[in-house]
């Protein structure tokens, strides 16, 4: 018997598994490994688990679309798998023959499974399209401005991410990093589809050790782990400080005009913006100032800095999650291009460094391993963060990216790898939007409030109970997952669970193909062995026996753009010009009020000098945790520890917590006119006053399930956040322009009951 470990792949990272043994440990060879999922097959993690499907009472007793509001409150009946499959069938069925496919909304959006078979999004999207189609969501809540935006004045935003420079390249050619939002380590504990070895925190090491100095513009000073120069900024105005940066180079002519007329356009309009000639407002550091708190002398050494080093200016992607967030990215690249290091070795610009383990690796950029999802007949979408507005205003209008259209009225939504009561903004609102449909189908592993919301619940394997193929791009590595354990109780994987839908309704060959789980793998393991150039890969027996194998790196480029740099004739910007768009005639064509032609500085809906902050004088930040991915595994020990008094800690500064009384450690109150939660206080003196940080992921915990509930118990920042559009261009999510005051919470503590498991009709079930 082979005693070797065998492997498994998670977001977080690489695992090893002992033949025979449920233990799991970090991959050996890992440099920096994380302990996020080393606990996912406790008995306190498998308490949660969904046993058996379940379905809604009031669901199964009444017709579909009514007792709506009675979702999250209701008991749950399980009923044997053949029931499920039929009720599921039954009802796409009818909804589809009396609505139509554009009735039914396929939310995925989420992290799903590392493995590339059982994906989810990849699952749910094949299965609904083999159905006639369903109604998909674009872009991301990670980076959805970005995803908009950049295609206009660069390239695609996923093209630019795969093709930004090593560590080893910036580690010997970069002096001075400035980080707009940052370089935090805590995102680089994960990558889409599976991390490899950690690279992060030994690329920061090696580049502070070849004497790159780093710059922090960021409100939180713990943003850049280790030595870093911290410049406090007031959110949601880092356009008005690299705006001000571009006018001190142009007003000193420290500018690189040959780059700006070789490689751009529209830098004529764009010099006229920052010198205030058309509007006779210049751009300079004593206009930005009052705008970021940033005293005008810093402003203009920081200018002069990057034009006398070589220096790479990265944004983090939260910076375009906020209103107008586009602009913060155009502004990037504005700033970049008058430095006019863009395209040389270890300078330019980044949008991703510092959010995921991938970007600035040495591998190789290829897709891996796919499921087929076939084609979506369905042409109506939304972008991802307008669920919504969708679900509450059926036949309404919207723009995006220049066009016009319509809401469509869904009966049906369908979700699975995902949680919305996590990751979107407004949650009461989203409560109330829940209501609209008549039916809402859940694949979920373990009783989240998404879960609990549902109307029918079918209980989904763990990815540590199923074999695959584990990959992502820019990790160099092949990983044959093995299942360390059966699926828990009577979970299907999603596979298994379309299979059985579709068989009822006269599709299973469509869906399945005549292929089990296995012979998917297989399968898609031959197809990318025949189509990758990274490596001579073995057979799949030989495969499976090595368990893993190292792709070939390849040589990344000396510098984003390095090649459009080179020869801009041979290489152009997927661009109308070709080039760097300064100013895009395009979006100007589109004439919309919230974002013009041009990078520009416009005044967020919610910031701390808006007549708002006189009632809510905290602009509270909401980022990744540490000790789980988004609210993946919050019931864990391990995100638990994390935890103060079973509330999520926020991060107050001395001066705030000591003017509203509060202690470290106190429960508080955080609020406005959204919402409410509570929240336990940490102080800290490396915090900007009037900022307040709450991480995201604590499981939706309402006082009760109603969109009129007072309270949310554990620590949600999103029913506090804002559902609004960053702009008409892209509608993406504006999570980090959030205003709210806080106080001491001194009445009974109410219990967390975010862990709790629903309540049963114990009778019908027995």
């Amino acid at each position: 018997m082979d005693k070797r470990p065998f492997f498994t792949l998670g977001h977080w990272g690489l695992r090893e598994v002992e033949p025979g043994s449920t233990e799991i440990r970090p991959w050996q060879a890992d440099s920096d490994p994380n302990s996020i999922g080393l606990d996912q097959l406790s008995v306190d993690v498998d308490r949660l688990r969904v046993l058996r499907p379940s379905i809604r009472e009031g669901w199964l007793k009444n017709d579909p679309g009514v007792g709506t509001a009675n979702r999250g409150l209701e008991k749950f009946v399980e009923v044997p798998w053949d029931e499920a499959f039929e009720l599921v069938a039954a009802e796409l069925n009818r909804v589809i023959q009396q609505h139509g496919n554009s009735s039914i909304y396929g939310g995925s959006y989420g992290w799903g499974s590392a493995g590339r078979f059982h994906h989810a999004q990849s699952q749910i999207h094949r299965f609904l399209n083999v159905l006639g189609g369903y109604v998909k969501s674009r872009d991301s809540y990670s980076y959805g401005a970005g995803s908009v935006i950049m295609p206009h004045i660069v390239a695609p935003m996923e093209k630019l991410l795969y093709q930004h420079s090593s560590w080893d390249t910036l580690a010997e050619h970069t002096r001075l990093f400035v980080a707009f939002g940052g370089l935090p380590l805590r995102n680089t504990q994960m990558s889409a589809g599976g991390a490899g070895n950690h690279r992060v925190s030994d690329a920061l090491t090696k580049m502070h050790l070849s004497g790159t100095r780093f710059v922090n513009i960021s409100p939180l000073r713990e943003d850049i782990e280790g030595d870093a120069e911290w410049i406090p900024i007031r959110p949601g105005t880092d356009v008005a400080l690299m705006l001000a940066l571009g006018n001190a180079l142009i007003a000193k002519r420290l500018h690189d005009e040959n780059f700006l007329q070789q490689f751009c356009t529209g830098s004529d309009k764009v010099k006229r913006y920052l010198l205030g000639e058309d509007d006779g407002c210049p751009k300079t550091p004593q206009w930005a100032e009052d705008i970021t708190g940033i005293p005008s002398d810093v402003t203009e050494k920081l200018a002069m800095q990057m034009v006398t080093s070589r220096t790479m200016i990265n944004a983090s992607w939260s910076l375009q999650r906020q209103s107008h967030g586009e602009q913060a990215y155009w502004s990037l690249v504005t700033l970049a291009s008058l430095v006019g290091q863009i395209g040389l070795p270890g300078g330019g610009f980044g949008i991703g460094y510092g959010t995921l383990n991938s970007i600035g690796s040495p591998e190789a950029n290829m897709s891996g391993p796919r499921f087929p999802q076939g084609r979506n007949a369905v042409e109506q979408f939304i972008p991802v963060a307008r669920i919504s507005d969708m679900l509450l205003n059926p036949g309404g209008s919207f723009s995006y990216d220049g066009a016009s259209y319509s809401y469509p009225d869904i009966k049906i939504v369908y979700w699975a790898g995902g949680n919305p009561f996590h990751h979107h903004q407004d949650l009461k609102r989203l409560m109330r939007a829940w209501q609209k449909p008549e039916t809402i189908i859940v694949h979920e592993q373990y009783w989240t409030a998404t879960a609990k919301a549902a109307d029918i619940v079918l209980p989904a394997s763990i990815s540590l109970e199923r074999d695959d193929l584990g990959y992502a791009s820019r990790e160099g590595q092949l990983v044959a997952m093995r299942a360390v354990r059966p699926p828990l109780a009577q979970a299907k994987s999603d596979y298994d669970i379309f299979s059985g839908i579709a068989s009822r309704l006269h599709l299973g060959q469509q869906f399945t193909e005549g292929r089990s789980p296995e012979e998917w793998i297989v399968h898609m393991y031959e197809e990318y062995r025949q189509r990758t150039k990274l490596a001579e890969l073995p057979d799949y027996r030989q495969f499976l026996k090595l368990g893993r194998i190292e792709l070939q790196q390849q040589s990344v480029p000396t510098a984003l753009l390095s090649d459009f740099r080179r020869k801009p004739e041979r290489s152009p910007l997927p661009t109308p010009s070709g080039k760097i768009e300064l100013f895009s005639q395009t979006i100007d064509d589109f004439a919309l009020r919230d974002c013009p032609g041009q990078a520009t500085w416009l005044e967020p809906i919610e910031w701390l000098k808006s007549p708002k902050a006189a009632k809510f004088p905290l602009h509270l930040l909401s980022q990744e945790p540490r000790n789980r991915l988004h609210s993946q595994l919050d019931h864990s020990a391990h995100s638990r520890m994390g935890k103060i008094k079973d509330r999520e800690p926020i991060l107050l500064s001395q001066g705030d917590a000591q003017a509203r009384g509060i202690a470290d450690g106190d429960i508080v109150r955080v609020f406005n006119d959204r919402g409410a939660c509570l929240a336990s206080a940490r102080i800290t003196s490396d915090l900007m006053h009037g900022v307040a940080v709450l991480a995201t992921g604590a499981w939706f915990d309402p006082f009760e399930w109603s969109p009129d509930t007072t309270l949310e118990k554990h620590g949600n920042p999103n029913v506090l956040t804002l559902d609004a559009p960053a702009s008409s261009l892209s509608q993406a999510t504006v999570a980090q322009t959030c205003l709210v005051e806080v106080e001491r919470f001194d009445g009974e503590l109410p219990a967390v009951t975010a862990f709790s498991l629903p309540n049963f009709d114990q009778e019908h079930t027995e």
